[in-house]
């Protein structure tokens, strides 16, 4: 994966940006914001005027990263992911509250629960889940384990809207996991 650099705007991810600064501005807990950031992103998915052509570019080594905005104040960014097939993240978590909505194509997403294993501990696979265009689904840690791939032929596009600054953190995974996993 590599860092986020920002790009241009369009007049959709601006709306995008009200649309969630005025839910994310409301101060509820994580999984409510994360909801009802989810309400918001569903309305953009697809719109042909979301991203500019340069914000559709994959790159053939890795699933690319665009940011698309980050707040002054750190409470939220929002990023696109070009996934080219077969491209894939390794096992991780996030640093905050997440929304993906997938904007084109699908993307397949195993999740996982970690098991305390004696002196260790493990991964155990707990749902298989296919988004297509126009899913959203959010999540907030603890309990957000899991690892994303473009199981198609196509390329697959998401928006991701996260409850930190990527722009700075450079990313919003908090952990990489290497741990055993159990599978379905």
């Amino acid at each position: 994966m590599t860092t986020p650099t920002a790009a241009p705007t369009t007049a959709r991810i601006d709306q995008l940006v009200d649309d969630v600064r005025e839910a994310v501005g409301r101060g509820l807990p994580p999984d409510t914001t994360a909801y009802l950031v989810g309400e918001r992103l569903a309305a953009h998915l697809g719109s042909s005027d979301l991203l500019t052509p340069e914000q559709r570019e994959g790159d053939p080594d890795h699933y690319r990263q665009h940011l698309l905005h980050a707040e002054r104040d750190g409470s939220f960014s929002i990023v696109a992911l070009v996934w080219l097939p077969g491209q894939e993240t390794c096992v991780h978590d996030h640093v905050s509250w997440c929304v993906t909505g997938v904007h084109e194509g699908t993307e397949s997403e195993r999740r996982y629960r970690l098991v305390p294993d004696g002196t260790t501990a493990r991964l155990v696979a707990t749902e298989d889940v296919v988004n297509a265009q126009g899913d959203v689904c959010g999540f907030a840690p603890p309990g957000d384990i899991h690892r994303v791939r473009n199981a198609c032929s196509s390329t697959a596009i998401s928006i991701h809207v996260y409850g930190a600054d990527v722009s700075r953190l450079g990313s919003s995974v908090r952990r990489v996991y290497d741990l055993p996993a159990d599978e379905l």
